[in-house]
C-alpha cells in the first residue's frame, strides 16, 4: 500500500509559519498539527504566539493546550500524539499539515525515536562538573572525539543534547548516530517546506513581535501563571519570554532591559533554528 504524504512547515520563530499554514489549510481543506514544544501548555498563550481562538475556529488545530505547565511533556509523547492526530485527520478525509519550529519534535516525527540507554542522573552531574572545571566547550569537544557526526548536528551551546549524546556513548559503548540510524521509521512520507526571509528582516520582525507581546499583556500573563503556582523551576517557565519576564518581576532587570534581553534571546533562538534546519534537504519558500 502506498504511503500517504504529510506536509510539514518549518522555519525560525517569527517568520510567519502559523499564518502561512492557516492560508494553506483553508485552501486545501487541511487541519494543523502543532509541532511547537511550548504551545502544548495551557495558559501560556501570548509568550508562545499561539494561534488565536478565532483562527482555531477557521481551521482545526491539534496538540495545543493539552497539558498544564507543571506536567511533563516530551518528544516521545509528542510523536505518539502527532501520529495519532495525523491518522485521525486522514480518516476524516482531510489533509494534515504539521507546523512548528521545534526541530527535535519535527525530527522525532519524521525520523523516529531510538530506544537508547536510560537517563543516568549521577553520570549527568559528573559531566556537568567536568564542564565547570575544564571550561565551556569541553563537553562538545569530548563528543566530537567519540561521535563527530552527532557533534556536527548539535550546537556547541546545546549542553542538554551534548550530555545526552555522551551519556548514550558512555553507557552503551555505541554512538548516538548508530542508534539514530536504527530508529523507528514512520508510516508516512513527509514533504517539508522551509520558510525563510532575509536575516535582517527576520530580526526586525522578531523585535516588533516582542514589543507586540508586551503590549498584548505578556507581563500580566506571567504574573497570572506565577499566581497559579507555576514558578521558574518548571521546564515550561524556562522558555524564552517567560524566564526574562520572571527575572524582571524579581528585580533582576528593569523593564527596558528585560525587553532588550528578550529580543536578543529570541534572535539567538531563531539563529539556532536556522542552523538546525540547514541539516535537511528542504523545499524552500521565501516569505516577503
Amino acid at each position: 500500500m502506498e504511503r500517504k504524504t504529510v506536509r510539514v512547515i518549518v522555519g525560525p520563530t517569527g517568520v510567519g509559519k502559523s499564518a502561512y499554514a492557516l492560508r494553506l489549510a483553508s485552501k486545501i481543506g487541511g487541519e494543523i498539527v502543532s509541532a511547537d514544544s511550548m504551545q502544548v501548555y495551557k495558559y501560556m498563550d501570548i509568550g508562545t504566539a499561539k494561534p488565536t481562538l478565532e483562527e482555531r475556529k477557521i481551521v482545526p488545530h491539534h496538540l495545543i493546550d493539552i497539558v498544564y505547565p507543571d506536567e511533563e511533556y516530551n518528544v516521545y509523547k509528542f510523536r505518539m500524539d502527532a501520529l495519532r492526530a495525523i491518522r485521525e485527520i486522514f480518516e476524516r478525509g482531510k489533509e494534515p499539515i504539521v507546523v512548528g519550529g521545534s526541530g527535535l519534535y519535527v525530527e522525532a516525527l519524521i525520523r523516529g525515536i531510538f530506544d537508547g540507554p536510560s537517563r543516568d542522573e549521577r553520570l549527568r552531574k559528573e559531566l556537568i562538573n567536568e564542564e565547570s572545571c575544564k571550561g565551556k566547550g569541553y563537553l562538545w569537544e569530548k563528543l566530537n572525539e567519540v561521535d563527530p557526526v552527532s557533534a556536527r548536528r548539535i550546537h556547541p551551546n546545546d549542553t542538554k543534547r551534548i550530555i545526552r549524546a555522551l551519556e548514550v556513548y558512555i553507557k552503551s559503548g555505541r554512538r548516538l548516530t548508530d542508534f539514530l540510524t536504527q530508529s523507528t521509521s514512520s508510516e508516512y512520507n513527509y514533504d517539508i517546506e522551509y520558510l525563510y526571509m532575509d536575516r535582517s528582516a527576520l530580526y526586525e520582525r522578531i523585535d516588533r513581535r516582542v514589543e507586540q507581546m508586551i503590549k498584548q499583556g505578556l507581563i500580566e500573563e506571567v504574573k497570572m501563571l506565577m499566581a497559579k503556582g507555576y514558578d521558574e523551576t518548571l521546564q515550561s517557565m524556562k522558555a524564552i519570554g517567560y524566564k526574562e519576564v520572571i527575572a524582571y518581576l524579581k528585580g533582576v532587570y528593569d523593564k527596558d532591559e528585560m525587553i532588550r534581553v528578550l529580543k536578543r534571546n529570541t534572535r539567538r533562538f531563531a539563529k539556532r533554528q536556522i542552523c538546525w534546519f540547514k541539516r535537511y534537504t528542504l523545499r524552500k519558500v521565501e516569505i516577503d
